[in-house]
């Protein structure tokens, strides 16, 4: 096991692992150090970095700390890993961790299930979506849209017709995107981050090329805007924010359109839509057609992503390592506490 500082060869292994993912990429542990998730560790293995693992450390009441590894460890999973399992759990009791929280990216499969539960772990709470939507890329651009459903075919066009115009924003349009994202959140109830937070989001992922913010204008006035990213072959629809005004023009559907494009031109094969209620994730065929199967929460947001044709996914979900004796106990019952208070 080695600990990892330098961030070009890092990001270069997690980008050409197949389970690699750009919240184990350097810039994301940086992102989060700043906010909330301090001093990230970054362990690995083998001279060419075969496999490793960033863990992301919540501190906790008494000095102790959470350890989180979001979508990974990248390695390939096999009876080998118990011994890197158990640097996982050396690198954590240094950051005086009660437990670990793994989100590995890999698919629901009852096979890796029964093989995390002979290594101990055991199922926990998610952090990020466990459903989603992925729009598979590798198909020219006519076909991408001959995917859709017919009515997101009609409002990507919809959008030109009524004056939409997509353009790349800059560190500069950071507040303006800011103001939409309050906006959204005051419509929506979803709830946002700081002003600070997308300004690093820019700094950290855009400026050194993951990523592109996409505003859509009606003439002058900015109208909608979306965070995209690309690391490795995957693109990811990060965040996303719309006015109050001119949503009969579609510009949330030319910002997607927009960004699948700009995906496909950085060699991207797939578009992560990034999260759908668990529920069609558990049951795909029920509600694979377009319908309105609830109200609230991510429903609404379910229904304008299931229009561009991608295939519903559901990964394998969080699960918890003692790193103290009955740490994940400790940790949850913190996770109580919390929602008491």
């Amino acid at each position: 096991m080695i600990f990892v500082t330098d961030a070009r060869k890092w990001d270069s292994a997690v980008a050409r692992h197949p389970s690699g993912h750009l919240l184990q990429s350097f810039p994301w542990g940086e992102l989060k150090a700043m906010f909330g998730w301090p001093r990230p560790a970054r362990i690995a293995w083998g001279d060419s970095l075969d496999g490793g693992a960033q863990i992301l450390f919540r501190k906790l009441p008494l000095g102790l700390t959470v350890g989180y590894v979001p979508k990974g460890p990248w390695w390939d999973w096999g009876e080998t890993v118990r011994d890197r399992l158990i640097d996982v759990k050396r690198a954590a009791r240094n950051r005086h961790a009660v437990a670990v929280i793994f989100e590995p990216n890999a698919q629901d499969d009852r096979s890796l299930a029964a093989m995390l539960r002979r290594f101990g772990l055991r199922p926990t709470r998610p952090i990020q979506p466990r459903s989603t939507i992925k729009v598979p890329l590798d198909v020219p651009e006519d076909e991408l849209l001959a995917r859709m459903h017919r009515k997101t075919r009609y409002n990507i066009r919809l959008s030109a017709r009524k004056g939409i115009v997509v353009k790349e924003g800059s560190a500069s349009d950071v507040p303006q995107f800011y103001e939409l994202m309050k906006e959204t959140s005051a419509r929506d109830g979803f709830p946002i981050h700081s002003l600070d937070y997308y300004t690093h989001v820019y700094r950290l992922l855009i400026e050194p090329g993951y990523g592109r913010l996409l505003l859509a204008y009606y003439g002058e006035e900015l109208v909608a805007g979306i965070v995209v990213t690309a690391f490795g072959r995957e693109s990811i629809y990060l965040y996303g924010a719309s006015g109050n005004s001119h949503r009969d023009k579609m510009p949330n559907h030319a910002l997607q359109w927009a960004a699948m494009k700009w995906a496909k031109a950085q060699g991207c094969v797939s578009y992560d839509l990034w999260g759908v209620p668990d529920e069609v994730g558990i049951e795909p065929e029920k509600y694979s057609r377009m319908g309105d199967y609830g109200r609230g929460g991510l429903w609404g947001v379910y229904r304008f992503k299931l229009g561009f044709g991608g295939i519903v996914q559901r990964s394998i979900g969080a699960w918890i390592m003692d790193v103290m004796p009955a740490g994940s106990l400790l940790y949850e019952a913190y996770l109580r506490w919390r929602r008491a208070i």
